[in-house]
C-alpha cells in the first residue's frame, strides 16, 4: 500500500542557497543522538540475523543530498564493525561488507548526492540509489538490517484534504501551515499524519529482516504545546506575513496564497508514540524526547534565513512559480533583523529519538 505522493525535496545542487550548505541544525541534533545509536546497536543487534551473513545492509530513508546521510551511514558502519569483531570469534572473522541504499524522492539532486560521496578510498559501502516516497515500499523484502531517518516524518505525502477547499471548514485560509490555531485544520492534517505513519510503518516492516533496527529521529511538540507558541512555527507564519505583505504589493495574488499551505506536520510526543504503539508491527525498543544541542544558543537571522530558504524554495516555488524565492527571503531577513528573535520568548520543538525492532 502507498499513498499519492507529492514530491518537494530541499534545494538541490551545491550553491550558496543549497540545503547542502544549510543543514547544520539538522546534523547537530543528528549528532547528539549518536552516541545512543551507536551504544544500542553495540548492545542489541544481533548479527546473526541472517545465517552466513556476509553483506550488512542500510537504508537512509529521506536522505537528501548530504553530507548529513554520509555522516550517518558511516558512525554506523564504524559500530557495527565494532560488534561483528566482538560478537565472533575473531581467529574466524569472515569480513563483513556493506551496502548503503540512499533513498529519497525521484526529483531528489542524487547527482550531488553521489558526486559529493566520501572518496572510495575512504569509502567502505557499496551505494546504491532507491528513488521513491518512502510512504511506501522503495526496497525488497527483507533486505535491510538497520534502517535510519532524521528530520522527514513531519513532511507528510501531501497536504491534507479539504485544507486548502474554500468550501470546507478545513480551509486554512489565514496561514501556511498548521499551527495548531484551528481545530478543523488540526483534525485534517492528524488523519493525513495518521496514515502516512501506518504506511511508513508497514512498509518498513517488510523491507527489514527480523529483529532488524528501524531508527528514527525527528523533531515534535512537548505535550501540550501548540506549534504557534515555538520559535519554529513563528517563523513559518513570519513567512506567511512575508507572502502576504507582497500580495499588497502586487507581486502575488491573495488567493493564490490562500490555497497555499506546507504539506507539514508536528505530532505531540504523545500522539506520535500512540501512533506507533497502535501500529503494533514493531517492538519499541527505546522512544524518548531528548533537547536538540542549540536548543539553548542563539541563532543568527542570517542562520535562519538560509536554513528555512534551503528548506522551502521547492515547496514555494512549485505553488508561486520562479522569481518568487528571492523576493521572499529578502523580506523575511528584513523583517527578522528589524524585529531581532528573542529565544527566550518562545518554546522549543523537541527531538525524538526512536529505535525500532521489527517483530
Amino acid at each position: 500500500m502507498s499513498t499519492s505522493s507529492h514530491s518537494y525535496p530541499m534545494r538541490s545542487g551545491d550553491d550558496q542557497h543549497s540545503y547542502i550548505h544549510h543543514s547544520s541544525y539538522q546534523k547537530a541534533g543528528i549528532n547528539g543522538a549518536e552516541e545512543k545509536t551507536r551504544q544500542f546497536i553495540l548492545e542489541k543487534l544481533d548479527l546473526q540475523l541472517n545465517s552466513g551473513l556476509s553483506t550488512f545492509r542500510i537504508a537512509d530513508f529521506g536522505c537528501s543530498i548530504g553530507p548529513n546521510t554520509f555522516h550517518v551511514v558511516q558512525s554506523i558502519i564504524d559500530t557495527v564493525k565494532v560488534k561483528h569483531v566482538k560478537q565472533n570469534n575473531e581467529t574466524r572473522l569472515v569480513p563483513l561488507e556493506f551496502q548503503v541504499f540512499f533513498n529519497d524522492q525521484p526529483n531528489n539532486d542524487f547527482n550531488t548526492l553521489f558526486r559529493t560521496l566520501p572518496p572510495s578510498s575512504e569509502r567502505e559501502y557499496f551505494s546504491a540509489a532507491a528513488p521513491g516516497s518512502f510512504y511506501g515500499r522503495v526496497l525488497p523484502r527483507n533486505s535491510i538490517h538497520i534502517g535510519h531517518t532524521s528530520y522527514t516524518l513531519h513532511w507528510l505525502s501531501k497536504v491534507p484534504e479539504h485544507v486548502c477547499d474554500k468550501k470546507s471548514s478545513a480551509w486554512n485560509k489565514n496561514y501556511i501551515q498548521c499551527n495548531y490555531l484551528i481545530e478543523e485544520v488540526i483534525k485534517a492534517y492528524k488523519v493525513q499524519f495518521i496514515k502516512d505513519m501506518d504506511v511508513f510503518l508497514d512498509a518498513r516492516a517488510e523491507e527489514l529482516v527480523p529483529g532488524g533496527l528501524m531508527i528514527v529521529l525527528g523533531h515534535c511538540l512537548p505535550d501540550g504545546v501548540p506549534l504557534y507558541e515555538t520559535w519554529q512555527g513563528h517563523v513559518v507564519d513570519t513567512i506567511g506575513d512575508c507572502l502576504m505583505d507582497m500580495a499588497k504589493s502586487g507581486i502575488l495574488s491573495e488567493e493564490k496564497i490562500e490555497l497555499f499551505s506546507f504539506p507539514v506536520y508536528f505530532p505531540q510526543f504523545s500522539e506520535l508514540k500512540g501512533e506507533i504503539e497502535k501500529n503494533g508491527i514493531f517492538f519499541i525498543e527505546m522512544m524518548e524526547s531528548i533537547g536538540h544541542p542549540l536548543e539553548h544558543m542563539s541563532i543568527t537571522t542570517d542562520f535562519i534565513t538560509s536554513m528555512f530558504r534551503a528548506l522551502l524554495t521547492t515547496l514555494i516555488e512549485k505553488h508561486f512559480g520562479d522569481g518568487v524565492v528571492d523576493e521572499l527571503f529578502n523580506r523575511f531577513a528584513k523583517k527578522l533583523s528589524e524585529h531581532p528573535f528573542d529565544f527566550e520568548m518562545w518554546k522549543t520543538q523537541v527531538v525524538y529519538y526512536v529505535v525500532l525492532k521489527r517483530k
